[in-house]
């Protein structure tokens, strides 16, 4: 019996990966705020699936609670196997009219826990000889919209990487670069997401079984769906010019 960690497991992707997981008969170890829901979660998980599931407080904004987490992570007697890095942050502001407080936060869930809690499953996996970690990351990291677009953009790029860094331990390392997501994200960020058209909307537990089939082939950077691999051609191999005019405006829209 293996075990994952997920962060941001009680709703969108997180919830996905979660009920995907306990279908094919993985532990699990849910990471999120919601002390509460978390508990309705793992009762559901638990009685549904009937595996074992564990559930960590934490606020990935916070360090010390981060720490706690990559606490976890490290633990020889209870290991995990897969650690997904999902929990989000978003930001329906321009960079210059949000509060930098805000922003600080943002990059702490979307950057610096990622860095903390793959440094702790990549050395403890590593040692074990197996492993994997999957870092979400956006088809928004391609683009040039503010700071969540830099941010994934980081993600992205450190998962392709200590992909590398790790060819050889056993350890898996896939960047999962979604588009728009039918998820309760931007709904809960208050942001307004009409203008985008039906097509563009991915569905999270297809994204899901894309990316842990990808995972198993060793695709580094997992782009579900025909077209937003399209669009992350386009934009990785644009002129960046091009691809600075096509992104502005529309930053605020598209965080998430």
């Amino acid at each position: 019996m293996t075990t994952a960690l997920v962060t941001g497991a009680t709703a969108g992707i997180g919830w996905s990966f979660c009920r995907r997981l306990a279908e094919q008969g993985h532990d699990l170890v849910l990471v999120a705020r919601d002390e509460t829901r978390l508990a309705e979660r793992a009762a559901e998980l638990r009685t549904v699936h009937g595996v074992e599931v564990e559930v960590l407080v934490a606020d990935l904004a916070d360090r010390e609670q981060v720490q706690r987490v990559a606490d976890r992570l490290c633990s020889q007697d209870a290991p995990v196997d897969l650690l997904v890095n999902n929990a989000g942050f978003g930001i329906r502001t321009p960079f210059t009219r949000s509060d930098v407080r805000d922003e600080v936060r943002m990059l702490d869930v979307l950057v610096g826990a990622v860095l903390m809690l793959s440094h702790a499953a990549a050395n403890t996996m590593r040692e074990r000889g197996h492993g994997a970690i999957v870092n979400v990351s956006s088809v928004a990291g391609f683009a040039a919209m503010g700071s969540y677009s830099a941010a994934k953009s980081w993600v992205t790029v450190f998962s392709e990487a200590l992909a590398q860094e790790l060819a050889v331990s056993g350890v898996r390392v896939q960047a999962l670069c979604p588009g728009f997501t039918r998820t309760e994200f931007h709904q809960r960020g208050g942001m307004e997401m009409t203008g985008v058209p039906g097509l563009a909307w991915l569905d999270a537990d297809d994204l899901v079984a894309t990316s842990l089939r990808d995972l198993r082939r060793g695709v580094v950077v997992s782009v579900p769906s025909a077209r937003y691999k399209v669009a992350a051609a386009v934009l990785r191999y644009a002129p960046k010019a091009l691809v600075r005019r096509g992104s502005s405006g529309v930053g605020a829209r598209r965080r998430g």
